[in-house]
């Protein structure tokens, strides 16, 4: 018999959970388009090299890679599994949009706003809100170094959220520079300086302690160790913070990572309706190799993690085309959203009204064509029509109906 559940990591969407997806994804080319972001695609599948180009960090060990096709598999002489494969389902849209610039970028804008909203896999132990295959929803800034990058991609994902009707959210905002020049500054190893960050970014989850057992237990020294976490004090996360952190650096700190965050956080602030916070955490880390720069997130109550991520990624695009590009980007946790709206009974708001026609089946043929006209009518005047046979128990079907959002339902007889 064949198997009638879906693969490990991988769901069903039923009706209701999809009218909000739908919903929530016309909000997204609303409010994204409204900032002047335009859509483009990239296949699911890429490049296994350039999956595997030391950029994703751990997701590059969660691909999905695909066997060669053909002649090309040699099953008898290949000594190793990586010559069995040649592309792989993409693991997020960062990497296939930096691809997509390098390739189209003389028949695109310079600054290219972009928006990307598809699937991409990961081979990740599930979880509540995770899948194997979830949709991402991005938006990148390409060509564009200055502060205006990051201002802009904030300002429209905290649109889109109050949009969906989220509130007292915290967009939390670091630098990589930062994190390297507090590395520097504790006397770590460069070479360990990945495995540092990590391990810092559990300071929220485990406390200084938890964290310090943790890099002893890697092998840094102490000294190193308390050089470090004597940086972490009671902290408010503004702008007096981001200044005592930078000053307790020193000349580790590259010229200019201090005043693009306070730009950026002024910014937003100033322009921002004051329906959520922006604040400094010097140990925000993201996951991605690829981040050069600022780096950034939005954490919730409703979720208690983040539901959106993203930051620049100055060398990428060059890696693909030989040429330096500045580029930043944010993505939303649209799978995370759709969870958090579904727990809480979201119900999409409707443009029209939604009728339902029942159909006594001793109708004659001209009297359903005249039914049928009249459902055509209101379609076209922007209400949804659903006519259906009327069914015995049609009690019930009106209930069924009615749970589905039908606000009016007419019976028809001869």
């Amino acid at each position: 018999m064949l198997k009638k559940k879906p693969v490990t990591g991988m769901k069903d969407i039923l009706p209701g959970e999809m009218a909000i997806r739908n919903y929530v994804l016309r909000e997204v080319r609303r409010v994204y388009g409204g900032f002047g972001f335009t859509e483009l695609e990239t296949p699911i599948v890429e490049h296994i090299e350039n999956l595997s180009s030391n950029q994703g960090g751990e997701n590059e060990k969660l691909i999905f890679k695909i066997l060669k096709r053909g002649e090309k598999l040699n099953l008898k002489e290949a000594e190793s599994a990586e010559e069995l494969v040649d592309t792989g389902l993409r693991y997020d849209l960062t990497l296939p949009l930096s691809r997509y610039y390098a390739n189209n970028a003389q028949n695109l804008p310079s600054p290219f706003k972009a928006l990307q909203t598809g699937n991409v896999f990961r081979a990740d132990r599930p979880q509540r809100g995770r899948f194997r295959q979830f949709v991402q929803c991005d938006i990148d800034i390409l060509g564009e170094s200055s502060a205006l990058a990051e201002i802009e991609l904030i300002l429209a994902t905290t649109t889109l959220l109050k949009r969906l009707g989220f509130k007292d959210f915290t967009v939390r905002l670091s630098d990589r520079r930062l994190l390297t020049a507090l590395a520097k500054y504790s006397g770590f190893p460069e070479a360990s300086y990945d495995t540092v960050f990590i391990i810092l970014d559990k300071l929220d989850k485990i406390g200084p302690d938890g964290v310090r057992e943790e890099l002893l237990k890697a092998g840094f020294s102490e000294p190193d160790v308390e050089r470090c976490l004597g940086l972490f004090k009671e902290s408010e996360g503004d702008i007096s913070s981001l200044a005592a952190f930078c000053a307790a650096l020193g000349d580790n700190l590259p010229a200019g990572a201090e005043e693009s965050l306070r730009t950026i956080m002024q910014s937003v602030a100033s322009v921002s309706d004051g329906g959520f916070k922006i604040c400094f955490d010097p140990v925000l880390v993201r996951g991605m190799s690829y981040y050069t720069g600022t780096i950034f997130e939005i954490v919730m109550a409703e979720f208690g993690s983040s539901v959106a991520g993203g930051g620049r990624y100055d060398d990428m695009i060059g890696r693909f085309s030989g040429q330096p590009v500045p580029a930043c980007g944010f993505s939303i946790g649209f799978e995370r959203i759709i969870t958090i709206l579904s727990e809480q009974g979201f119900k999409v708001p409707e443009e029209g009204k939604r009728l339902a026609f029942l159909l006594d089946k001793g109708l004659s043929a001209e009297r359903t064509a005249q039914i049928l006209k009249e459902a055509m009518a209101l379609r076209e005047a922007g209400n949804t029509v659903l006519v259906s046979p009327m069914k015995k128990n049609r009690r019930f079907q009106k209930d069924t109906l009615e749970a589905e959002g039908y606000t009016e339902i007419r019976d028809f007889y001869e």
